[in-house]
């Protein structure tokens, strides 16, 4: 019995520690799982409801755009266009998503933000873009590079990062996700404009801030630039 009950905690904790190192979105089942919102015509399950196979098309793995700029007249000077599996039903348990980012010159910032379900690895298809990232506690070190056209970067999953257009022109980026749905948490929006709104005095003492700064700034409007 003791070798048996052994047994038993030696495969619970290998199953525990598979869970932990595990990153990325459950492999498919089958060669793909187009997704659909109508369980009614879902016959296949993994993840999200899947179409059936044999009426699947190339649509459903096809979306067209994805060359044209983005308008980025607003508060952040940049503007993300993201391919998820809402936009490309046969994205469902690929694993993988694609973003577009245009930043404004001399400026345009997509904020400090994270993906509790995704790493990114970012492409820099025109300008110079200023990145990085901050690792966990305790270190919360930083890692930054300067991008230029062709240049690429990767921010580890759940890691807080940035990008900022230190460049006279326009830039354009793309980046690949870990995931078909990778989620975002933009950290000013999350902390200062949330609904309902954080008690001021977690923030205050959290960021060492008067009280009244605190109120200043959940009075903001905190633009979404996706």
């Amino acid at each position: 019995m003791k070798g048996a009950q052994f047994l038993v905690c030696i495969v619970a904790i290998l199953a525990f520690a598979t869970s932990l190192v595990s990153s990325s979105d459950p492999g498919p089942l089958q060669d793909f799982c187009v997704a659909i919102n109508d369980t009614e015509l879902g016959v296949f399950v993994n993840g999200k409801f899947c179409k059936d196979p044999q009426l699947a098309s190339a649509d459903d793995f096809f979306l067209s755009g994805f060359q044209i700029p983005r308008n980025t007249q607003n508060p952040l000077g940049s503007t993300v266009t993201l391919a998820n599996v809402d936009l490309i039903a046969g994205l469902n348990t690929l694993g993988l998503s694609l973003s577009r980012i245009d930043y404004a010159p001399n400026g345009g910032l997509n904020p400090p933000h994270s993906h509790p379900r995704a790493s990114e690895l970012l492409f820099v298809q025109e300008g110079t873009l200023y990145v990085g990232f901050v690792t966990s506690n305790p270190d919360h070190r930083l890692f930054t590079k300067v991008l230029n056209k062709g240049d690429m970067f990767v921010f580890p999953v759940g890691l807080i990062h940035f990008q900022l257009n230190v460049g006279h022109t326009t830039a354009v980026a793309f980046a690949s996700f870990s995931s078909q749905n990778p989620g975002v948490i933009t950290i000013a929006n999350a902390l200062f404009d949330s609904n309902p709104s954080i008690n001021p005095d977690v923030l205050a003492k959290a960021f060492q801030l008067d009280d009244k700064m605190v109120t200043y700034l959940q009075k903001q409007v905190w633009y979404e630039n996706t």
